[in-house]
């Protein structure tokens, strides 16, 4: 399928899907990504759906794609560590990434493979409906909320999102996998965290 008519048959897809688990059904028969055919399943979402904050990273690993969820490798553990740290656990929110299979070697999805998957993405915010939107790394803050700058620029600042239904927040941050390869950025995550819990609390 041309990339142009996977995208448009992902956005009428992603539209018809009325609650959370029929686009995870529709995710799991669309056939406009060539990535599905190398992953080994589909990895929608951890979490819970309706939780205030939804974290959004870029695509699932090794790990992610022998278990079918986001962020359960070493950079997931990270991540329940950072949630920890601000006194969540993932059950406190809802998790997911721009593309729902893992690109071969673990490599960063291609502009045309997250250009495909973004519909479904936009879909499953408006459908969790949080109430504040978290882009860990550069590829997921550069397709959801349009910076043209590097993550390290755009870290830390709020933005506005646009869910379909209404606005909310949203927050740059490193990825964790980028912590475990850089861990100096640490503490420039914290203080991202410790933003969430501030507007969390409604400070």
């Amino acid at each position: 399928m041309a990339p142009d008519a996977a995208v448009m048959e992902a956005r009428a897809a992603a539209k018809r899907a009325k609650t959370l688990d029929e686009l995870r059904e529709t995710l799991a028969r669309f056939e406009g990504c060539a990535l599905r055919a190398t992953a080994t399943q589909l990895v929608f979402a951890d979490g819970t759906p309706g939780a205030r904050v939804m974290f959004v990273g870029e695509a699932p690993g090794a790990e992610e794609d022998r278990e079918g969820l986001p962020f359960v490798g070493r950079s997931g553990k990270l991540l329940d560590r950072m949630l920890a740290a601000i006194g969540l656990k993932r059950g406190d929110v809802y998790i997911a990434n721009i593309v729902p299979w893992r690109p071969p070697g673990n490599r960063t999805p291609t502009p045309q493979e997250a250009a495909i998957c973004l519909p479904f993405i936009k879909r499953q915010i408006e459908l969790a409906n949080p109430d504040m939107l978290v882009c860990l790394g550069g590829p997921s803050a550069q397709a959801l909320l349009g910076i043209t700058e590097g993550i390290t620029k755009a870290r830390g600042r709020w933005f506005e999102f646009d869910t379909g239904t209404r606005t909310i927040k949203a927050l740059a941050s490193f990825h964790p996998a980028y912590l475990l390869r850089s861990p100096a950025a640490k503490r420039h995550a914290y203080r991202d965290f410790l933003a969430i819990k501030k507007a969390l609390a409604g400070k």
